[in-house]
């Protein structure tokens, strides 16, 4: 194409279609502006400074200032000084040495600020720009970020695409001043009214709503200030890459599509192929390319340049993570801005059939998301439909088969977050989220705390204080584990919950029958294999506390320590917490540190955790480790003590967002457990608002209906009800439960014979315990389904 002139061959840049879609018949094209002379800002200066010339806002020859670090500088330089006109560029240490050197070739004055102000690099910039101003009387600013010939540059850009296309679907755009993106989908608009724009940011910028990081390493998008030509009511949807995705989106283009770009072009590259990805055939997606790659070849296409600012060490994300407003984030995620647009889905792998399931679902409708469980029957859950969540049908013991149903039900990206309430899903739940592109706990870790015999194994390669152990497959080992180990001891299987089948044993006989019953069980209440193992393990006689971490990024938080009592031998069923427990503080410090250690050694990094310790005359013991919240209402107990509800800080995380935590308690908060002391039919259960009047007590719960066949408990399942009491210290809460419990009378009928209740020797097992922050106060939970319990192993 023949021009007369440099600035005559400003525009009508190549149209290129891209690999992305193409075998969904979606048409993903991009608009290389990088092929103007110099960059896609080449048409922002020839209409800036043509306007002001000819509205004589701009005098012959007068100088032109401008404050930028990239290709605006280059525009105004191209324009400027081709027209005779002195040209000063004001800019920052991060301005590439190519840049530099052809703003030089040109004959600019570039001027460089030292440091940043309060207000970034852009701030420091605009000061001495300022200055520059006042010392040359006439100059013209061309003002990129306020004035509208800014986007109104781009109506030709906007008029080359339906030229060559006749329409767009889909306009993806960096966003730096806005004027690129806003000019063009503003002309766009006028024929294509339901055109859907897509801007695309840099994680530490301010436009759209993220916390200011001036340390950010891209260039030519993101702010720290903001612009008058940013429209955001334009925008539909906003992405987020960090520097470590954008610049290997941009090595990957160079790879993939052969184009050699900088970092805008990059970030544009891969918001493109996530578009495509959710296309319906037949659409058309289109990209604005801004820059090439020739000013980058040190820093993005260098990897010194990786290895020097550890690039390799922010996370990085192969889909974007769907986020709410207000939410900051780190690494490849969008945000969709219509009103009328769907809310991302936060969804559960199957949950605790009551209490803290569908208390979970309906924390995360009020935080914003869609609620989603799912489950390979719906029919097991009450109060589910009270929810509002959708429901979404899947075999979810079969991994390929739960992301086949999940994927299948929501576009990629467009799921927020990933969790779980049953302890028997917390592996199925960190493949399923590893599987849609979200960060994950280590399904190998959540494994090896879940079988018990693996967890007692890496705890002693750390060397980390425990029971001696071993663990076997019948009753003879058992027998023969118990002689060398020393009786009494305890014998549980490694792979089950609630204090199911874990006893204490007087003798080799009884270790070998126990292990015998628990051998012999093929599967658990959920339907799941079990191990066929047993462990049997050193009988530690001392007492017991439980400690609750939260890992965010692999550092693990303390949440506080439990102080438990349990029933007596041979059987362990938690009776009574108190939070905060009443602990030395040294004895406290060496509590979380052989926690913190043993949690390291787990693998463990992510999301809440509960550790069961023995605290022994030679230090503390852990019992067991679970990779989630507690049972038996102890986050409930945080909530009352703290003010903190630890199963939204849960959802949180698993959404991306930075969790509330406690920092150490207020308050001192107990429960009690109401117990049967011998079996019959349970008529009922007296002087509970006798209970309820107490000074301190908080709450009385019965969770058994009348006619229920109870029995003195051997396991979380057997417990009838509890008292929750809360109060200034933990004098105050003790006496308020052993007051309230001497108020509380369990009224049963004759003793019956025949077929034992749940949680009796011998009885019916019930399909599992509730792990999470407990059950509000919303209605008992039946006996039979899961009260609130954990593992109880010792």
């Amino acid at each position: 194409m023949l021009s007369q002139n440099v600035i005559e061959a400003i525009g009508n840049t190549p149209l290129v279609r891209l690999r992305p879609g193409a075998d969904r018949d979606v048409r993903v094209y991009a608009k290389l502006e990088m092929n103007n002379l110099f960059a896609m800002k080449d048409r922002v200066a020839r209409q800036i400074i043509t306007e002001a010339r000819a509205t004589g806002a701009l005098a012959e020859g007068a100088p032109i200032v401008e404050s930028s670090s990239g290709t605006m500088a280059l525009g105004v330089a191209l324009v400027g000084t081709a027209l005779g006109h002195p040209v000063h560029i004001v800019t920052d240490p991060r301005i590439d040495r190519t840049t530099l050197a052809k703003l030089e070739a040109l004959g600019c004055e570039v001027h460089v600020v030292s440091a940043m102000d309060a207000h970034g690099w852009q701030g420091a910039r605009l000061t001495r720009l300022r200055e520059i101003m006042d010392a040359n009387p006439g100059a013209f600013w061309p003002r990129q970020y306020e004035n509208p010939q800014n986007p109104a540059a781009y109506r030709h850009l906007a008029h080359e695409l339906l030229a060559d296309l006749g329409t767009v679907d889909v306009l993806v755009g960096a966003v730096g001043s806005g004027g690129s993106l806003c000019g063009t989908s503003r002309v766009l608009r006028e024929s294509l009214p339901e055109l859907y724009v897509v801007g695309v940011d840099c994680v530490g910028s301010v436009l759209f709503g993220q916390p200011d990081r001036p340390q950010r390493l891209q260039s030519g998008l993101g702010n720290s200030l903001h612009p008058k030509n940013l429209d955001h009511a334009l925008i539909d949807e906003v992405h987020w890459l960090n520097d470590r995705e954008a610049f290997g989106a941009t090595r990957e283009l160079a790879r993939t599509e052969k184009l050699f770009a900088g970092n805008t072009s990059g970030s544009v590259y891969r918001v493109l192929e996530a578009m495509a990805a959710r296309a319906a055939p037949g659409t058309t997606v289109v990209g604005i390319f801004p820059d090439r790659g020739d000013r980058y070849a040190d820093t993005v296409h260098s990897d010194a340049h990786w290895a020097e600012k550890e690039l390799r060490r922010l996370p990085v994300a192969s889909v974007p993570r769907q986020v709410l407003d207000g939410t900051e984030v780190h690494s490849w995620s969008f945000r969709r801005n219509r009103a009328d647009a769907p809310r991302p889905a936060f969804v559960f792998v199957e949950s605790n059939t009551t209490g803290t399931g569908m208390l979970a679902l309906r924390i995360a409708a009020e935080a914003g998301y869609e609620p989603v469980l799912v489950t390979g029957d719906s029919t097991r859950y009450k109060g589910l439909a009270e929810t509002g969540a959708t429901v979404v049908d899947g075999d979810t013991d079969d991994p390929d088969a739960l992301v086949r149903a999940v994927t299948k039900a929501f576009e990629p990206g467009c799921i927020a977050g990933v969790s779980t309430t049953s302890e028997f899903y917390l592996a199925a739940a960190a493949g399923l989220a590893t599987a849609v592109g979200l960060p994950a706990e280590g399904a190998e870790a959540i494994a090896g705390c879940r079988d018990k015999g693996r967890l007692r194994e890496t705890l002693e390669r750390a060397g980390i204080g425990q029971p001696r152990f071993e663990v076997v497959q019948d009753g003879p080992s058992a027998a023969a584990a118990a002689e060398r180990l020393g009786t009494p001891c305890v014998v549980k299987p490694v792979d089950d919950s609630g204090s199911t089948r874990v006893r204490r044993c007087d003798s080799a006989q009884q270790a070998a029958e126990l292990a015998r019953e628990i051998t012999a069980r093929t599967t658990n209440g959920r339907g799941q294999p079990m191990a066929g193992r047993a462990l049997v393990e050193q009988y530690l006689d001392a007492p017991e506390y439980s400690v609750e971490m939260f890992g965010i990024d692999g550092v693990h938080h303390l949440i506080g320590i439990t102080e438990k009592t349990v029933t007596g031998a041979p059987h362990f069923v938690e009776s009574r917490h108190l939070v905060p427990a009443d602990l030395p503080a040294e004895a406290a410090r060496e509590m979380t540190g052989t926690v913190s250690a043993a949690l390291r050694a787990t693998g463990l990094g992510r999301g809440p955790s509960h550790t069961e310790v023995k605290r022994t005359a030679t230090g503390s013991a852990v019992v067991e480790i679970n990779p989630r919240l507690a049972g038996g209402l102890i986050p409930e107990l945080y909530r009352l003590a703290t003010g903190v509800d630890l199963l939204a800080a849960q959802v949180a995380h698993a959404a991306g967002t930075t969790p509330l935590l406690p920092d150490g308690c207020t308050r001192h908060a107990g429960i009690q457990f109401i117990l049967p002391d011998e079996p019959g039919v349970l008529e009922g259960v007296t002087g509970l608002e006798e209970a309820r009047a107490v000074p301190g007590v908080e709450r009385v719960t019965v969770t058994a209906a009348a006619g229920t066949r109870v029995a003195p408990p051997t396991d979380a399942y057997g417990r009838i009800g509890y008292v929750v009491a809360v109060g200034e210290s933990r004098k105050t809460v003790v006496e308020a439960l052993d007051r309230a419990m001497a108020l509380v009378r369990v009224d049963l009928s004759d003793r019956w014979a025949g077929a034992a209740p749940s949680g009796a020797p011998g009885g019916p097992v019930a399909t599992e315990p509730t792990v999470g922050v407990g059950e509000r106060p919303e209605g008992p939970l039946p006996v039979g389904g899961e009260p609130q319990g954990g593992s109880f192993g010792r």
